[in-house]
């Protein structure tokens, strides 16, 4: 007679582990695939970061709660042409930079002047758009104001955030220069008499007086810009892939006229 080997008698919790292996190792594969695509969707999306009082380049849209403007379009264009999803995110100017270098934001497109001292913490893309700043007085302001120097001793206003108030503060000519978290707050309190005048974005401020806001003020129609630049997109300064990608696909839309006709849809 043939005597058939015995099994190796399975203990009751060997048998469990085995059967919560074969029940369980199929939903971690699966729950590891859903994770490689939600990582995957993540690096396809660009979280670019804009100011809601930018307008007409960043700015809150109240009716659909978004961040809309030149700058959006901008980015949107750009993404497409990228091959990326690209979502805004809302945050005060001065808040940009710090948002883009601790991660949260992966790209800045507002209206933000590339400076020497800017380009030692982001990396800025190639010009984007040029302009300077600009003097906001009420109608009735007596005298003319052809620079800076001719307001020496006037109280003014610039926003936060922006290299207008260092560059006013290093001419010593103020006795106070108010900061203010958006133009629109320096613009009401010029139109207030709280200031007599207030240093901005030109574009900006002109654009809010063109949509009749404000009608009590004006931009000093004499002055001679002194703080003339230009507006740059920025990621982080490591992020050379993502600047270079930036930097060919403006090059690509510059020359195919979209970035022109962005900028004239919104009046620039």
């Amino acid at each position: 007679m043939t005597l058939t080997p015995l099994e190796p008698k399975r203990s009751a919790s060997t048998t469990k582990a085995s059967s919560l292996r074969r029940y369980l190792l199929p939903g971690l594969f699966g729950t590891a695939l859903l994770l490689t695509g939600a990582t995957l969707q993540a690096q396809e999306t660009l979280r670019a970061g804009g100011t809601p009082s930018g307008i007409p380049f960043t700015f809150l849209d109240v009716q659909t709660n978004e961040i809309t403007g030149a700058m959006v379009d901008l980015v949107q264009a750009l993404g497409e042409d990228m091959g990326y999803d690209v979502t805004v995110q809302e945050s005060q100017f001065n808040a940009l930079i710090p948002s883009l270098t601790s991660g949260k934001i992966d790209i800045i497109s507002a209206a933000m002047l590339k400076t020497p001292e800017r380009a030692q913490v982001v990396a800025f893309s190639d010009d984007v758009y040029p302009y300077g700043e600009g003097v906001v007085i009420k109608t009735d302001y007596e005298g003319e104001i052809h620079s800076l120097d001719d307001l020496a001793g006037e109280t003014i206003g610039a926003q936060v955030g922006t290299t207008y108030v260092e560059q006013l503060n290093a001419m010593g000519i103020f006795p106070e220069i108010r900061n203010y978290d958006t133009l629109a707050d320096m613009m009401r309190d010029v139109s207030l008499g709280r200031i007599v005048a207030g240093v901005g974005d030109a574009p900006i401020m002109g654009y809010q007086l063109s949509q009749g806001r404000f009608p009590d003020l004006q931009l000093a129609e004499g002055y001679e810009q002194q703080m003339v630049g230009h507006i740059g997109l920025a990621v982080a300064q490591d992020n050379t892939e993502l600047l270079e990608q930036l930097n060919a696909s403006l090059a690509k839309l510059k020359e195919d006229g979209t970035v022109e006709a962005i900028f004239e849809e919104w009046g620039l």
